[in-house]
């Protein structure tokens, strides 16, 4: 009969260090696709995120309200497309290669735990990664819910579907991509440079698969 009393007592006198223990961000699955809501000072785009691990590729289709959709196609081995689609000088693209690939599931690791803070009807752990992004984790479903970069534009998470693959096909980019033109995708450069990425699987997301 005493050992009940000594089992209450005992969970009790661990209850501060468990209340302690400072909460990880979830690595991302393996595959997924997702649907962002991105503000910034009333600039608003939606994302189309398509992530693929095991396959090494990551593609962004990125819509401006009212604008023209970008096609930011990314490969582990480090190249990258970013093109439009269309007809004649409406279809441009932008290959390139870098020394990094994709983002990492556990590219979180190592960010400083910042508490917690509701977001949307969403009660989140909050977690900052190397002073350039604030990313909002769901308590619950460890799911994320909205990440806020260092210049103000955020991003909200509206789907977040885990193994969803995106056929392979999708992922060829297109013929003139590799083909060699004199001053093409200025349009793009532009267009990407200041965009919602922040560069943000070539910058801060490359990045930090190396920090």
């Amino acid at each position: 009969m005493a050992t009940k009393p000594l089992s209450i007592l005992l969970i009790i006198s661990l209850l501060p260090s468990i209340i302690s223990i400072t909460p990880t961000p979830t690595p991302w699955p393996p595959q997924f696709h997702s649907i962002l809501f991105v503000n910034y000072t009333g600039s608003l785009s939606l994302i189309d995120l398509w992530y693929d691990w095991p396959n090494g590729r990551n593609f962004n289709i990125i819509q401006d309200q009212l604008g023209q959709i970008l096609y930011d196609l990314e490969w582990n081995n480090g190249t990258i497309f970013t093109y439009t689609l269309g007809e004649g000088s409406t279809k441009t693209c932008r290959p390139k290669k870098i020394d990094v690939g994709i983002l990492r599931p556990n590219w979180l690791d190592g960010a400083i735990y910042l508490g917690n803070k509701s977001v949307g009807g969403f009660v989140c752990n909050v977690w900052e990664k190397v002073d350039f992004l604030t990313y909002y984790e769901d308590v619950i479903t460890k799911r994320p819910v909205h990440w806020i970069f260092y210049t103000g534009r955020s991003a909200y998470v509206m789907t977040f579907e885990v193994g969803a693959v995106l056929e392979d096909a999708k992922w060829q980019a297109p013929v003139y991509c590799f083909k060699k033109k004199e001053g093409n995708n200025n349009k793009i450069e532009s267009a990407i440079g200041g965009g919602f990425k922040e560069r943000l699987m070539e910058g801060f997301y490359r990045g930090s698969v190396e920090s």
